[in-house]
């Protein structure tokens, strides 16, 4: 059994009878009647889409998922080709199905990921929890910004945008926790 808790991005779960699998965490929410927690699941039967919102309390029974351990090869549009480095077979994943993780990895990172499957059909990856990035733009950072506290937004090579402290500059190499897209630390 799952807690609410234990949903991360690239978890299927069984939710109303349906296989789901998280694509993005869209936040939590605390109020009168409890802490309730945003996700964009896929339905992994349909492809359907969709927003969901629960409660801290519930309990999902998990899907039974097969893994195969892949590099990215290439990119084909919006589709991003994955083979397996020992049988050479290829898997094709489209950026939907990819969700937020779409934003972490490029062809010519040397990092293996793990395809997800549901009754052999490929429709998710787990990646490594941190992936070092290179900024490509930001802000730049002014003297005895160390604090750590504040952010500001900055632009990485794959082109999405992550929260950094104020210290980070343009052209500098970083650590992202790719379960919630979070700065870790500078890459030594």
């Amino acid at each position: 059994m799952l807690a609410t808790s234990q949903l991360k991005v690239g978890t299927a779960f069984m939710y109303e009878g349906s296989p789901l699998i998280v694509q993005r965490f869209l936040g939590v929410r605390s109020g009168r009647g409890g802490q309730v927690t945003k996700l964009r699941v896929k339905n992994i039967v349909t492809g359907q889409t969709m927003d969901l919102g629960l409660d801290s309390g519930e309990k999902f029974d998990e899907v039974d998922l097969d893994f195969h351990t892949t590099r990215l090869s290439y990119l084909d549009g919006d589709t991003y080709v994955f083979m397996d480095q020992e049988t050479y077979e290829q898997f094709e994943l489209s950026k939907e199905d990819m969700g937020d993780n779409a934003g972490y990895i490029t062809p010519e990172d040397d990092i293996d990921v793990d395809i997800t499957f549901y009754e052999g059909r490929a429709v998710g990856i787990k990646l490594p929890v941190n992936i070092t990035r290179t900024v490509t733009y930001c802000e730049p950072g002014v003297k005895g910004d160390t604090s750590g506290k504040s952010t500001k937004p900055a632009q990485l090579d794959t082109g999405i945008e992550v929260m950094v402290p104020l210290f980070i500059n343009t052209d500098e190499k970083i650590i992202i926790d790719t379960r919630d897209g979070s700065f870790v630390e500078r890459a030594k």
